[in-house]
């Protein structure tokens, strides 16, 4: 994947490198790939770079004239804008430059290493650090996986006193992964300096494209997610020809618990399903094991019985009024708006699909954060199943569908966004509609 994509890099950003471990990669990787796209890229920083870095750029200025910038940026398309070099640093122009260079050069946009780590892999800032522009509109923390089992020395940290003062941290002792994701989330620490309403993508450097150390940075990833502040955790390598592994974005699901079970002739999510636990209970518990951080679930009939249910699980819930239409659609809108602002896309789940299971749900999500696409569907022997996931950019096609359509209409318009995860069982296809499926069901739980 691109890290354009990953960070959702929009025209007319302003985009601020933060942190240790590959800043002046990631900016150079990112700005090389907007050139490629036909954009024209400018760069600077508010602090210093070694002077060896500046060859790496196809052209680098000195003169603030913005004749000398514009015939530059006419000629290269990516250029770094520098004020002096003084013994082997180069420094960037004042921080008050910044509205000047946005105002007089036809940039598409502008890459800003905004802050210091003497080439180390993870950091904490000193009081004066970063130095992140307030016009920025996007911040970018990067710190590298490297830093992991290292110690947490000043040889191998950045500042590790911070890190010590904040969360007690031993001296000395090796870099764990929720260490790391602990300074990155933090305000006073890796997200000091963001500017109120700039977005947040955290870039996880160095990260290796398959085993124990990929399993680590995601893990980092869903830890750092927990910041309300922070929309994405990219996972990859800046100096790798495709940079971006996987992308870590918060996922919701959506629990369509409201229907009036006219066919079941009781409410099929209150039925017991296995170990004393009902349906629903089973259902979430499933959920939860696939570490699903924010799940919501719909009710109608029995909304009491089912809401104490789902606050036992410290799930949130939201009440359908049209439940009795007995419609799907009315629900997934309910549970979609119910959602918080920062979810990136939902899974919608069938209450009455106890056959669900954690290994399809991550098989659903990792395809998602891979990039295979907007919409992810597990299939069984060429069948769509469920969970789908949806991205959020189709909810307002599905909040738009007429009374009597169904989220169906909206997947099936987006055929060529469909991304389907080839899985080894049926489980995705069968649910309990009647008493006969659920005795089947049932009778099938006993025999495995």
């Amino acid at each position: 994947m691109k890290l354009s994509a990953a960070f959702n890099v929009r025209r007319g950003d302003v985009i601020s490198f933060v942190g240790a471990g590959g800043k002046t990669s990631t900016l150079l990787a990112l700005g090389y790939e907007l050139v490629d796209a036909g954009w024209r890229v400018l760069a600077t920083t508010t602090t210093r770079i070694g002077e060896d870095q500046l060859d790496l750029f196809p052209a680098a200025v000195r003169s603030l004239t913005r004749e000398a910038v514009a015939d530059s940026l006419n000629r290269h398309n990516f250029t770094f804008v520098y004020d002096e070099i003084h013994a082997g640093k180069v420094y960037g122009p004042a921080l008050n430059t910044v509205p000047w260079l946005l105002d007089s050069v036809d940039a598409d946009v502008l890459l800003i290493e905004a802050d210091g780590a003497r080439r180390l892999p993870f950091k904490a800032p000193y009081p004066h650090e970063p130095v992140i522009p307030p016009e920025t509109t996007l911040v970018i923390p990067v710190a590298s996986i490297a830093a992991l089992g290292q110690p947490l020395d000043e040889a191998h940290v950045y500042n590790p006193e911070a890190m010590i003062e904040r969360y007690g941290f031993y001296y000395g002792a090796p870099v764990k992964s929720p260490w790391m994701a602990q300074v990155l989330r933090d305000e006073t620490l890796g997200l000091k300096g963001v500017p109120p309403d700039a977005r947040v993508a955290v870039f996880l450097n160095a990260t290796p494209e398959s085993g124990y150390l990929r399993a680590r940075a995601r893990l980092i990833a869903r830890l750092v997610l927990r910041s309300p502040r922070v929309s994405t955790v990219a996972l990859g390598s800046a100096r790798a020809a495709d940079p971006v592994h996987e992308v870590q974005r918060p996922v919701g699901a959506v629990v369509l618990a409201a229907g009036l079970s006219s066919r079941m002739g009781q409410h099929k999510v209150l039925l017991p399903w296995t170990d004393g636990k009902t349906i629903l209970e089973h259902i979430l518990e499933q959920l939860i094991l696939a570490r699903v951080e924010h799940i919501v679930v719909v009710t109608g009939r029995d909304a009491g019985r089912v809401r104490a249910i789902a606050e036992a699980y410290d799930v949130q819930t939201a009440f359908n009024p049209d439940y009795a239409t007995g419609e799907m659609l009315s629900s997934l809108q309910v549970g979609l708006r119910a959602l918080p602002d920062r979810v990136a896309a939902a899974l919608a789940v069938l209450g009455d699909q106890p056959t669900i299971q954690p290994r399809v749900v991550q098989q659903v999500l990792m395809a998602y954060a891979e990039g295979k696409g907007d919409i992810v569907a597990p299939s069984y022997q060429m069948r769509r199943g469920h969970p789908i996931l949806i991205d959020r950019r189709y909810w307002r096609e599905i909040f738009d569908l007429p009374p009597g359509g169904a989220p169906r209409d909206v997947i099936n318009a987006h055929a060529d966004r469909i991304a389907y995860v080839n899985v080894n069982t049926d489980s995705v296809l069968r649910d309990v509609d009647t008493p006969q499926d659920y005795e089947a069901e049932r009778s099938r739980l006993s025999r495995e």
